[in-house]
């Protein structure tokens, strides 16, 4: 790991302190905060350091990102919504688009991406947004769902049809037209600021346009969910890994019947599984980024196995903590419970289980003789 990246993780760790459940529970993070981490890069470390960024490793940023999600999943899902819009704007931004934009998200500035639509989840043909061209601009009209980030963001990644194509434009927030609207009492990632979108006439530059336009609509959405996917699923790994340790220090202080809980065969099981989930996902996490680094052919399809890997052993290993723990970690205010909440919505997120099973199949019968 890059020793500056290596060594934020103490500047992180007091940052965020015991602060997650009051996050939690108030619903929001500190702004100061997140213009901290993003003014040292440490949202989006994948950028290179050409424009900026910290140029991590995919595997590196992954343990940084599993280091963020035992923290405080609400704090993750920003740095995932900060990357898929840096990796995008890499990916589809001319050198212009590059040099600006990446140099804004590693500087303070932050970001959210709208892919969903009331209608259009997994079934890109039901995608109702337009952005098209009008003289030297482009008009943006249509609605997007569940936009992460978006109560902080200064600019919106928005993804729709161009002609007979696709684009992504990136709209600031105070852009007139756009209206966002908080989504009211998320069940998980509380405070990660999740945000519903309409915009009637939104203009924007056509500089605001990623290379101009004209892409592939499921070429884009590939591209920018598949890092989401491998953002979640190192987070997962964070999931597991505070479930884990929460589980083993209760269950080598609490006593029942006697004896402390760590003795009992039925408690020794369930922190077998915590141990299980925990390496499995990191070891699914490590091989998906191997291909990632490597620009692997499989890495789009090693994203989707990582995150229903690590997205599954998450909301089992944190209902299992919740089990051991009984109710001292059945209320808000323990981290097993939020992560309860959390991992749970990562099972949803970027891809459901059965899109995600889907996914997988069809690559099955692709390389099958």
């Amino acid at each position: 790991m890059p020793e500056r990246l290596a060594d934020e993780h103490a500047f992180v760790g007091e940052l965020v302190g015991n602060r997650p459940d009051a996050w939690d529970r108030s619903g929001e993070l500190p702004i100061d905060l997140l213009h901290k981490l993003g003014a040292r890069g440490l949202l989006c470390a994948e950028v290179p350091a050409s424009y900026g960024g910290l140029g991590a490793s995919s595997r590196d940023n992954g343990e940084f990102t599993a280091y963020v999600g035992s923290l405080c999943s609400s704090l993750r899902s920003i740095m995932t919504s900060q990357g898929i819009v840096a990796h995008t704007v890499r990916r589809f931004g001319d050198r212009t688009q590059r040099r600006q934009f990446l140099g804004e998200l590693t500087n303070g500035k932050l970001a959210g991406v709208g892919f969903s639509e009331p209608a259009a989840g997994s079934d890109l043909s039901a995608m109702r947004t337009r952005i098209e061209p009008d003289g030297d601009t482009f008009v943006v009209n249509g609605e997007k769902k569940w936009l992460t980030g978006s109560r902080y963001a200064d600019f919106l990644l928005i993804l729709g049809l161009n002609g007979d194509g696709a684009a992504a434009a990136l709209i600031p927030t105070d852009t007139p037209g756009l209206d966002i609207e908080l989504v009211a009492d998320p069940m998980g990632c509380r405070a990660a600021g999740h945000a519903n979108v309409r915009m009637d006439d939104v203009r924007i530059p056509a500089a605001n346009v990623l290379g101009g336009g004209g892409q592939s609509l499921p070429m884009l959405f590939t591209t920018a969910l598949s890092y989401g996917r491998m953002s979640i699923a190192w987070g997962c790994v964070g999931i597991i890994r505070a479930c884990l340790n929460a589980a083993g220090a209760h269950a080598k202080t609490r006593e029942q019947a006697g004896v402390p809980l760590s003795e009992h065969q039925l408690v020794r099981r369930h922190l077998a599984e915590l141990l299980i989930a925990e390496q499995s996902s990191t070891r699914v996490c490590e091989h998906a980024s191997q291909a990632w680094d490597s620009a692997s052919p499989d890495m789009a399809v090693q994203a989707v196995l990582a995150k229903h890997v690590s997205a599954g052993h998450a909301a089992r290993g944190a209902a299992t903590a919740v089990q051991l723990l009984g109710s001292a970690g059945a209320q808000d205010g323990h981290v097993v419970a939020r992560a309860y909440r959390d991992a749970k919505l990562m099972e949803l997120i970027e891809g459901s289980n059965e899109i995600c099973q889907l996914i997988l199949a069809e690559h099955v019968l692709s390389i099958s003789g």
